[in-house]
């Protein structure tokens, strides 16, 4: 008998790596071949076949439609039942490679992992994306959402998918992040090089315009005297990490700020840390808040649609405008300050991070699959029907 197959498709191959092998998984385990096509070689497990195609993340690239020639030829060459698709260009060039095969009764989903059309987004994303979107729903079986914002403004707008779902994210493994005693905190503090008594905020993100580092460095320095053994740990690299090492030596926090460089041991740093801290200017729904969380963390964050979504003001954390570095430095002396507050906002985002738990959302995202599994059976079986009886 010949499995069934599953197409996954975005921009880059560390996407599933990083998100979804437990969707792979669950796939491989109901007998179905599972391919994937991204950019990259990375080895990715629960994966029968895996096609590197160029897609790149500017829209303008011209190797984009080179990549869309390749993968029409790999949805032409494949029956799959079901085809689903991430990222903006991952999602663009898909749905409509995908076109043809959907006429035949391929399912085509596609997760927007935060539309870039969001509120307060510039005016260019609003024209160039919006539309993009609006007329590719015309294709989607199921446009799977990731906050509630755009889940609303998808069903306010009239995007014209079958169905529109929502979801909450890629979902955390609390089994992996989670809090750790006093004692083990200690050990690693020392081991990592920082004193018992020091404060450590902690973000992880590439350094690029849109994760506004700036803002973190720049509220630090505002309490330098006050908390003055508060220390910031920013995981991560990109193309603005040397004008942020500039700006902490400006400001005299060159000290006080640890550039720790690409991570893979997050799952071990965040444990340790006492504060986790987020400026982003745009965001679908973090995951690395949700790590912050489930590892017991308070947070002071910056408003947008994916914080807001996560944090609610003084009950785990603070949010506070992207462009006010005072308030957001006067929120972080606040907590630094307060061991009850501390506490309680740290118990807190324990407790509200069970519904982003992995095992939740694999919950939710199966019961979108074996929705398309039935109806597939339903269609065949009614085809038969028609033929032969």
């Amino acid at each position: 008998m010949v499995a069934n197959k599953v197409l996954f498709c975005a921009t880059v191959d560390y996407h599933f790596k990083a998100f979804h092998l437990p969707i792979l998984k669950w796939f491989k385990e109901k007998g179905w071949d599972v391919h994937i096509a991204a950019s990259g070689e990375m080895e990715i497990p629960f994966v029968d076949k895996k096609f590197n195609i160029p897609i790149q993340r500017s829209p303008f690239n011209y190797r984009n439609l080179a990549a869309y020639v390749e993968l029409k030829l790999i949805i032409n060459e494949n029956d799959y039942k079901i085809i689903h698709c991430h990222t903006p260009m991952g999602g663009v060039l898909t749905r409509i490679a995908a076109k043809q095969t959907k006429k035949n009764g391929t399912k085509v989903l596609y997760t927007a992992h935060g539309f870039h059309f969001c509120k307060g987004a510039p005016l260019m994303n609003w024209l160039l994306y919006y539309p993009i979107e609006k007329v590719l729903a015309r294709y989607t079986d199921c446009l799977i959402t990731i906050n509630e914002e755009d889940y609303h403004r998808a069903i306010a707008h009239r995007f014209m998918a079958k169905e529109v779902e929502h979801v909450h994210g890629v979902g955390v493994d609390t089994d992996r992040y989670k809090p750790i005693n006093e004692v083990d905190k200690l050990e690693r503090r020392v081991k990592s090089g920082y004193n018992e008594d020091d404060f450590l905020f902690f973000y992880a993100a590439e350094f690029n315009k849109n994760k506004n580092q700036q803002l973190l460095i720049k509220a630090l320095a505002k309490i330098k005297e006050t908390v003055p053994n508060a220390k910031l740990l920013l995981a991560g690299e990109g193309v603005l990490q040397n004008s942020c090492r500039k700006l902490a030596i400006d400001l005299g926090v060159e000290n006080m700020v640890n550039f720790l460089g690409y991570r893979t041991d997050i799952v071990d740093i965040l444990p340790m840390c006492d504060i986790a801290v987020a400026s982003s200017l745009r965001e679908g729904l973090p995951v690395n808040i949700m790590e912050a969380m489930a590892c017991g963390l308070p947070v002071v964050a910056t408003e947008n649609r994916g914080h807001n979504e996560l944090l609610i003001n003084e009950q785990n954390g603070f949010l506070i405008n992207p462009l006010d570095s005072n308030k957001f430095a006067e929120k972080l002396k606040v907590l630094a300050m307060s061991n009850e507050m501390y506490k309680r906002f740290g118990e807190n985002s324990l407790r509200m991070v069970s519904r982003y738990d992995i095992s939740s959302v694999g919950k939710e995202l199966s019961n979108i699959y074996l929705r398309y599994m039935l109806r597939d059976m339903d269609e065949t079986k009614d085809q038969y029907n028609r033929a032969y009886l």
